[in-house]
């Protein structure tokens, strides 16, 4: 049931769960986040970057697949079809495209800037029915182009954007995209608490989902993370099943070279990575 992500994460906030965003790449991705949420019985989010919605031929090709499957396979959880780190023409598009949740990431505009565009956008969104994300302090690492530094978000920044009207927030504390290194220092509990304290109960935002550890998630839910994204976890478990059949030579193996039992393990694999999150997430059965 494609919804926007308002209702879904004002429910997370005051259940202190969180609702996975799952970065969908291809039809595989996105049949196996759907079938997940639905045997979880868990409200669940669609990220599409930029880059993957080019690479699946366009917004308007992303959002009509994922309507129709949808309807197809009779998903009843609520499902949000967001636009992950969107660009300000970009967001322009996922509107026109159909959309139900966007994501403004004006993180590396002058702060002046970033709530300027913001504000327009929360004009916009809220003119469609839709609901929107944005960013302050930039998310470290690199996610299709959009390349972070990992500052902390300023508090007082997050106070002015949330203060506009916007769905959710994502903030900088620490995170970063892609697989985190060694020596990471892990997350600002610190600037976190401080956010929350000044924007009360907007739903906060965790990006870089994959690596950090368990206990560490949990104490960002306390703090008001109601959004944890997801997606270099799920390509990296598609990768390593992908892998393990093509080196086994199941593709050698009668049709075992048929792109549906060939991209079958790296399903599973992503099933199994999604419902692993959301139960550690606690959205199981929140639907």
């Amino acid at each position: 049931m494609l919804v926007t992500a308002e209702d879904m994460l004002k429910k997370a906030v005051a259940g202190k769960y969180a609702v996975g965003q799952f970065n969908i790449n291809n039809l595989e991705w996105t049949k196996a986040v759907l079938l997940t949420a639905q045997e979880l019985n868990s409200p669940v989010i669609l990220g599409v970057s930029e880059g993957a919605g080019k690479y699946m031929a366009g917004f308007e090709t992303v959002a009509a697949m994922v309507k129709a499957m949808d309807e197809s396979l009779g998903i009843t959880v609520p499902v949000a079809l967001h636009l992950d780190h969107g660009t300000y023409e970009g967001c322009y598009k996922c509107i026109k495209a159909g959309f139900t949740s966007i994501m403004f990431d004006g993180s590396h505009y002058p702060i002046e800037e970033n709530v300027a565009k913001t504000k327009e956008l929360v004009s916009v969104t809220r003119a469609m029915g839709m609901s929107l994300e944005a960013e302050v302090g930039s998310i470290g690492g690199e996610e299709d182009g959009v390349i972070g530094m990992g500052e902390c978000a300023d508090p007082n920044e997050c106070k002015s954007v949330a203060d506009l009207g916007v769905t959710m927030l994502a903030a900088g504390i620490g995170n970063i995209h892609g697989k985190y290194p060694a020596n990471w220092q892990g997350l600002s509990f610190e600037t976190l608490a401080a956010i929350k304290e000044l924007t009360g109960e907007k739903p906060l935002v965790l990006h870089g989902g994959t690596g950090i550890p368990a206990d560490m998630i949990k104490k960002a839910i306390s703090l008001g993370v109601a959004k944890i994204n997801v997606n270099t976890e799920c390509q990296l478990s598609f990768a390593d099943a992908t892998r393990k059949y093509i080196e086994a030579g199941k593709d050698l193996e009668g049709k075992g070279f048929d792109p549906r039992k060939l991209l079958a393990p790296g399903f599973e694999a992503i099933k199994a990575t999604v419902k692993e999150k959301m139960e550690l997430f606690g959205s199981v059965g929140k639907a």
